[in-house]
């Protein structure tokens, strides 16, 4: 009894693990999509993030020596030596957990480029499309795509895009991108940056 038990237990996890960990996959056409915004939909918050070759020097904005200070910065109106750190720890941190697990230079160089984490919501059952649609520095006006597909789903949820490897070596930085959620054939909702036209 407890072996099925631990059997049913370890689908159920692999299960969840699989849905977390699926790759987008990459459009050959991108083809326009109606829209039809529709407030059981929403984007709650988007976090970007670009990892480039040459990391942050160590400590680079917290050694600062007195002699190369402003006098405004002596009067103690400047942030402190702790607090300068204490705000590089974030991007530190997000550049180790991005290259965790890269051991050779080739693996590094592999996943350098541009993140997107886009955290949406959904009030009511449904089948979704979660698209990022992109422009690279290199392509010009020629616009990319990938999307990952989700079946009966409700409440709130992460989706993880990448630009990286050779895509971004090859073609370059992203420049404008945007997010949509597609519910049968139509864009319910939205979230771009302040570059897409």
């Amino acid at each position: 009894m407890k072996f099925i038990a631990a059997a049913v237990g370890l689908i159920i996890i692999g299960s969840g693990i699989a849905r977390a960990t699926e790759e987008p996959r990459i459009l050959e056409k991108v083809t326009p999509v109606p829209v039809a915004l529709n407030q059981d939909f929403e984007f709650r918050k988007t976090k970007l993030y670009f990892l480039s070759e040459i990391g942050p020097k160590r400590g680079q904005t917290a050694r600062q020596t007195t002699s190369a200070l402003s006098p405004k910065a002596l009067s103690g109106s400047a942030p402190s030596q702790k607090t300068a750190t204490l705000q590089d720890a974030p991007i530190t941190f997000e550049r180790q957990y991005r290259l965790f697990g890269a051991v050779t230079k080739l693996d590094q160089h592999q996943r350098c480029g541009d993140y997107f984490d886009f955290f949406w919501r959904t009030k009511r059952p449904a089948d979704l499309t979660v698209r990022l649609e992109y422009r690279q520095e290199k392509l010009h006006e020629h616009v990319e795509a990938q999307e990952i597909s989700y079946r009966n789903v409700r409440g709130t949820h992460k989706t993880e895009f990448k630009v990286i490897g050779d895509d971004y070596f090859d073609d370059g930085r992203v420049i404008a991108w945007r997010c949509l959620l597609i519910e049968g054939g139509r864009i319910v909702a939205q979230n771009r940056s302040y570059m897409w036209e």
